[in-house]
């Protein structure tokens, strides 16, 4: 950031600066004040655009399943020198917390759940669905290395909380009206058991454990939803049992 010597006045209005005490003299040598300036925002231009490189790097490196890359290839992938990589960061976890922010900014599109709590319990079902689907299949690298990192990271662990919660909810206001249909405790369980079901780490489990395509994902997840929340299925009649 440019700022004026104390012991200086702004010029005419052509840029030019005078020193305070010479008699309004231009100062000898003195850089115009729009010169200065223009070097100063073109030096944060710079900046911000090596940095957002780096960032990107660091994720295009993500998606390719190099999931620690090392500061030589983050540098080399950005189009800079190692050596100037943490010019623009404290360390490799303030990159990397940058790197999952930037992910998370991406994703912003797929946050919505394309239906309301008054659709038929079967399209909410498939709205939530696709939209795990497609958010997990975008955020993926990056939502790895985040839950890998929480546990050492205390501020990573904290986003990671919170996406948490705010998926949660997002299943509580959708099913609503089947959860109000419930007592307390087993619409606390059924809550419960359909965040599991459509938490990341339930699609990492089905594509990378179990092998399933997005499609066979699909029909096992709408399966068990559906045997959650139909109040005719065994899940339902169990819990008019404990009413």
């Amino acid at each position: 950031m440019v700022t004026a010597e104390p012991d200086t006045l702004a010029g005419t209005g052509d840029g030019t600066r005078y020193a305070a005490g010479h008699g309004g003299r231009a100062a000898q040598g003195a850089e115009p004040v729009g010169a200065t300036t223009a070097a100063g925002d073109g030096r944060r231009l710079r900046r911000d655009r090596n940095r957002q490189a780096v960032v990107d790097a660091l994720l295009d490196l993500y998606s390719e399943g190099n999931l620690r890359p090392c500061t030589g290839e983050i540098a080399e992938r950005a189009g800079l020198s190692p050596r100037s990589l943490f010019r623009y960061f404290d360390d490799i976890d303030d990159l990397c917390r940058t790197a999952v922010r930037r992910q998370q900014q991406r994703a912003q599109p797929l946050i919505a759940i394309q239906a309301e709590a008054r659709d038929p319990l079967s399209a909410r079902i498939d709205a939530l669905i696709t939209q795990r689907l497609r958010l997990f299949e975008a955020v993926g690298p990056a939502a790895l290395v985040s839950r890998l990192q929480a546990p050492f990271q205390a501020l990573l662990a904290v986003e990671v909380a919170k996406t948490r919660v705010f998926l949660r909810d997002q299943i509580r206001e959708l099913f609503a009206a089947e959860l109000a249909d419930m007592p307390p405790a087993a619409a606390g369980n059924m809550l419960a058991a359909a965040d599991v079901l459509c938490s990341f780490e339930s699609y990492q489990l089905l594509q990378l454990d179990q092998g399933l395509a997005a499609p066979a994902m699909r029909d096992a997840l709408t399966a068990s939803l559906s045997v959650l929340l139909t109040p005719d299925s065994p899940a339902g009649r169990a819990g008019a049992i404990s009413r």
